[in-house]
């Protein structure tokens, strides 16, 4: 495929994912980590899939957190974005020290129709960036996105709430008022991860004005009747299903090993 009909096909892509965020019912993604997990989603029909960092990492010996080199994170997003037929948005974490051009031009080269850049410090001193230096940096990232012509679907991750940074009350503040800042700089989607409070999310969701991502566990938080009742647009289970099949995995290997006759455990943990 040509460069000029791979940019095409891209901004269709993410022209259909941006149309996803409108309705009429809530954007619900999975979260994968390679190939397979995504072509599962896919299989059981989620019309997009997203990518989570942790899973990522961990599944390749790392720790989360920008824990990874960033070529082994952006090899397994171009395995998981070829493997699927679907729209997938990429956790970029923090942007990996990337410039924003160098970003978006690599995430929409492995064919990408939207990301995730998020406000925590992960190798400075600061439990967050400056809300101002986040706005430039999605701003940055926008204008990279429109030179391209892909509209990629920008979603900013506000870590306010994750890290409980002050009160309840005090975070809503912080969280509404980097929310506005991002949405004014060019983000199209708001994720305030860790918000878990029905009436502070709905309170968030009416202030900031654009689209909001929250991530749910599948057994656990907001139920998603509840989420769309708030009126939250998009729904993401970040690590959680990465960690549901580590647990279920682990189980299966604890049955395998009790089922061992005993001299054979004997003999494999020699």
């Amino acid at each position: 495929m040509s460069d000029t009909a791979w940019i095409e096909t891209t901004a269709a892509r993410a022209a259909e994912f941006r149309r996803m965020h409108q309705g009429p019912g809530m954007l619900v993604m999975p979260n994968a980590w390679d190939a397979a997990s995504a072509r599962t989603f896919e299989a059981a029909g989620f019309p997009a899939i997203a990518t989570t960092s942790g899973g990522v990492a961990v599944s390749l010996g790392y720790q989360d957190h920008e824990g990874a080199p960033v070529e082994e994170m952006l090899a397994a997003a171009g395995r998981i974005t070829r493997a699927v037929a679907v729209p997938v948005t990429l956790d970029l974490e923090a942007g990996y020290g990337l410039p924003p051009a160098e970003l978006i031009q690599r995430t929409v080269a492995l064919g990408a129709v939207g990301c995730n850049l998020e406000d925590s410090d992960h190798h400075g001193e600061a439990v967050l960036v400056g809300a101002d230096a986040h706005a430039e940096r999605i701003a940055a990232a926008r204008a990279a996105a429109r030179a391209l012509g892909v509209d990629l679907v920008l979603n900013s991750r506000i870590d306010v709430f994750i890290h409980r940074m002050g009160t309840p009350e005090e975070q809503l503040a912080e969280g509404v008022r980097r929310g506005q800042l991002y949405r004014d700089a060019g983000a199209d989607c708001l994720y305030p991860i860790g918000l878990r409070d029905e009436a502070i999310l709905a309170a968030f969701v009416k202030a900031v004005g654009v689209p909001v991502n929250i991530n749910t566990r599948r057994n656990g938080g907001i139920p998603l009747t509840r989420l769309a009742a708030i009126g939250v647009r998009r729904v993401t289970f970040a690590t959680s299903l990465f960690r549901d099949l580590q647990d279920v995995l682990g189980g299966f290997a604890t049955e395998i090993r009790d089922a061992l006759p005993l001299d054979a455990v004997r003999k494999s943990s020699a």
